[in-house]
């Protein structure tokens, strides 16, 4: 596809200019409030030191909004490395004073790509880092993200044979229902059925060896190449859908610019805007009414030049509101001047807008 060209060749660009980075540059971790299974809670979220995510590496240059590449040290990364910063990170946070204090802890793990993935997260390392996890009493909850092809029967017994009990939620970036979005406007090069597949997978595993696993979908809010109203209409049918399939919770992930992208290309040449945070405020508000499950909104660069926006009085007010929501999963009322902007793009954003998907663009 065309769409793939462009992406690589923005990639190799932005890889070409970037400096290399050694994996204690790449390794980090940051320690929250956050909502649980069991319950509002606190969670490490940490960043292992790999080479990078094998999609964005490969053929294909990845998807259309993500530069976690950059992040990486794009060379192999050994098994004890990534252990020695991983228990380093570990260090960093006060969970084991706050688990004695009673608060519930989970650990959140980004691998910049697939943990599942052998070839991103060597085995070795992963089982390691899971039998830390297995003998961390604090920790009840290990949440980990995958490309769904990475998610078998095998990988999950090999999870499972070293955690014992301790609940494990796959998070997988399906990001739209819609296999045309997702395939000519993010790139992510899989379908809805294999996704379906996974999860799947992950309910016979709970349901047939009683694993106490979970399965989450990051759902992506305004891909390029959708106008507001599209985006927040397949937001909220994604959810619904998701939920229908039987995944556990939802996980929005509102658009922001990263660099070396197709996206920021489309955003510099005036193509491109992120969301309205009142698009994402009417996404949670809906979802709070549509679906039963626990849903949460990101709020990355809320406010920022890159990020989702609304006016200077409002932004830095709904990014709380919205984070505070997140825990109580409770719906946002609130009202500015500026969400009267917000509903006339809503509203005339389709007026001239073909109704024929595009399948490709032009590479320059």
């Amino acid at each position: 596809m065309e769409i793939q060209q462009l992406t690589k060749e923005i990639r190799d660009n932005a890889t070409a200019r970037a400096k290399p980075k050694v994996p204690e540059q790449v390794s980090t971790s940051w320690y929250n409030e956050d909502l649980l299974y069991s319950g509002p809670g606190k969670t490490i979220f940490l960043i292992l030191a790999t080479e990078g995510c094998s999609w964005a590496l490969g053929p294909s240059g990845g998807c259309t909004m993500c530069s976690y590449i950059n992040d990486c040290t794009l060379e192999p990364v050994t098994s004890d490395k990534i252990v020695e910063l991983f228990k380093k990170e570990m260090e960093k946070h006060p969970y084991k004073e706050d688990y004695r204090n009673g608060d519930k802890i989970a650990i959140k793990i980004f691998a910049s790509g697939s943990f599942l993935n052998p070839k991103e997260v060597p085995k070795e390392a992963r089982d390691e880092i899971l039998q830390i996890l297995k003998n961390t009493d604090e920790i009840s909850e290990i949440v980990i993200e995958t490309r769904p092809q990475y998610v078998t029967e095998e990988a999950i017994d090999e999870v499972f044979n070293i955690i014992g009990d301790k609940l494990f939620e796959v998070s997988m970036g399906l990001e739209t229902y819609n296999d045309h979005t997702r395939l000519y406007n993010i790139n992510k090069g899989f379908t809805k059925a294999d996704f379906e597949k996974a999860v799947n997978i992950i309910k016979k595993a709970r349901k047939e060896k009683n694993y106490n696993i979970k399965a989450k979908p990051y759902i992506f809010v305004k891909p390029i190449l959708l106008s507001e109203k599209e985006a927040i209409d397949e937001a909220i049918e994604t959810g619904i859908y998701a939920e229908s399939i039987g995944v556990d919770r939802l996980s929005f992930c509102p658009a922001t610019i990263h660099g070396g992208t197709l996206i920021e290309r489309l955003w510099r040449k005036g193509s491109y805007q992120p969301p309205w945070i009142w698009s994402t405020v009417y996404i949670i508000n809906t979802i709070r009414d549509e679906v039963s499950i626990p849903s949460l909104m990101d709020t990355s660069a809320f406010g920022s030049r890159r990020g989702p926006y609304n006016c200077k009085k409002c932004s830095k007010d709904l990014k709380n509101m919205i984070i505070e929501s997140n825990i109580a999963q409770s719906k946002i009322e609130y009202d500015c001047d500026c969400k009267n902007q917000w509903l006339a793009e809503v509203k005339t954003g389709n007026i001239n807008r073909s109704e024929n998907r595009i399948n490709h663009l032009p590479l320059y």
